[in-house]
């Protein structure tokens, strides 16, 4: 946006088009919105491209709470800012920036230190306002108020991102490859990456490839493993997973009288050094636990199960394998340090990125994307706003 432009819209509302959900799982409505100027340490960012994930599907068919609707979902996307809120001086109108939904304050404990990235002054929780006013900046023609998704809500042309939530990143890298860091793609990389420290000449496992999985897979890759092996329902997978770095294959489905861990433990001599679980199921991170090797191996969750679902693990086994199990959350990485070094990684050609993206449509067929994902046709399908 020029500064021209800019300083017409400033400290004003802006009208613009939004994707609105207002029962779950009928198709979404673009209709035309208004997004407040942002507040105190926020910023108004101009959306250029985004991207639907599993997460917004997941929302968007959900009936019960953490559920609530009318709401604008999506929570991975690159944009340019339009306008700032008062205090904020990490960004400026023009910058280019992608906005994440987990925070990094840059000013707790957990933020500075190395140890974590679960941030403790703006800690991650579902709400359906702004993380540091709890207040809405959207609202339809009539006045209503539409509900913010994950601290992101990208499926409008504008949108106000706390800060926290906000990196300014290299003019270099094109948008539609900018968009996919800031949610899921960072999530795998950064799980082999940051949470796991795979190491060169390692053994991982990969339980489900999709996009986090083939992510993790990716991550693996940079940090030299070598023999990296993912385990999936559906064989077309071991094909795609060759891209980034898939040596092996387990069909889940198709173990005959073997369990998965008992033909991992055969491939790999004893047990993977690492196994990440990316599906979200409980009884498969017993299983990726039970795939890890004794004495070293771990286990890294990143898939979300159902609220309530339990792990159930023999304390015998835990005490004497040796072995650990790790959640984390958007991969462990810490956003405003960990996806600038991503995006020189991709730009010097280090990183791939380019073999996620599927599709490409307008901001018009956003629910054609949906679909796309649903029946399981794409990786990440890039929405351009303004095409």
């Amino acid at each position: 946006m020029d500064e021209k432009q800019s300083s017409k819209t400033r400290g004003k509302p802006i009208k613009c088009r939004a994707a609105v959900v207002r029962r779950p799982g009928e198709p979404l409505v673009i209709e035309e919105i208004m997004v407040a100027p942002p507040m105190a340490r926020e910023v108004r960012v101009r959306i250029i491209c985004t991207s639907p994930s599993r997460t917004d599907i997941s929302f968007w068919e959900m009936k019960d709470e953490p559920a609530i609707f009318p709401r604008i979902l999506g929570h991975e996307a690159m944009g340019v800012v339009e306008s700032v809120g008062e205090g904020v001086d990490e960004v400026t109108e023009g910058d280019s920036v992608i906005p994440f939904f987990l925070s990094d304050c840059g000013e707790c404990v957990d933020c500075r230190s190395k140890k974590s990235n679960l941030c403790s002054n703006l800690p991650f929780k579902l709400s359906p306002y702004m993380p540091r006013h709890e207040t809405s900046r959207f609202t339809d023609l009539k006045g209503e108020v539409l509900y913010h998704f994950l601290s992101v809500s990208s499926f409008s042309e504008y949108k106000v991102v706390d800060i926290a939530h906000l990196t300014k990143i290299d003019l270099s890298i094109p948008p539609n490859r900018a968009c996919l860091l800031s949610c899921e793609v960072s999530t795998g990389i950064g799980a082999a990456w940051r949470t796991a420290n795979v190491e060169t000449g390692s053994t991982v496992a990969i339980f489900g490839l999709g996009s986090i999985g083939l992510a993790v897979a990716e991550g693996a890759r940079l940090c030299g493993a070598t023999k990296i092996i993912g385990v999936d329902l559906n064989p077309d997978k071991f094909e795609v997973g060759k891209k980034f770095g898939v040596t092996e294959f387990v069909n889940a489905g198709d173990c005959g009288n073997k369990t998965v861990s008992q033909v991992i433990k055969e491939i790999t001599g004893g047990g993977a050094d690492y196994c990440f679980e990316c599906v979200g199921l409980a009884s498969l991170v017993q299983e990726a636990y039970a795939s890890c090797r004794k004495g070293w191996g771990k286990t890294i969750v990143l898939g979300a199960d159902k609220p309530g679902s339990t792990l159930s693990l023999s304390s015998y086994d835990v005490l004497h394998s040796g072995k650990s199990l790790k959640g984390c959350l958007f991969g462990g990485i810490k956003a405003k340090t960990d996806i600038p070094i991503l995006i020189k990684r991709y730009l010097d050609k280090e990183l791939q990125l380019d073999g996620f993206v599927t599709h490409e449509v307008k901001f018009e067929d956003i629910n054609k994307a949906f679909d796309l994902l649903i029946r399981g046709e794409s990786l990440r399908c890039v929405i351009w706003m303004d095409k």
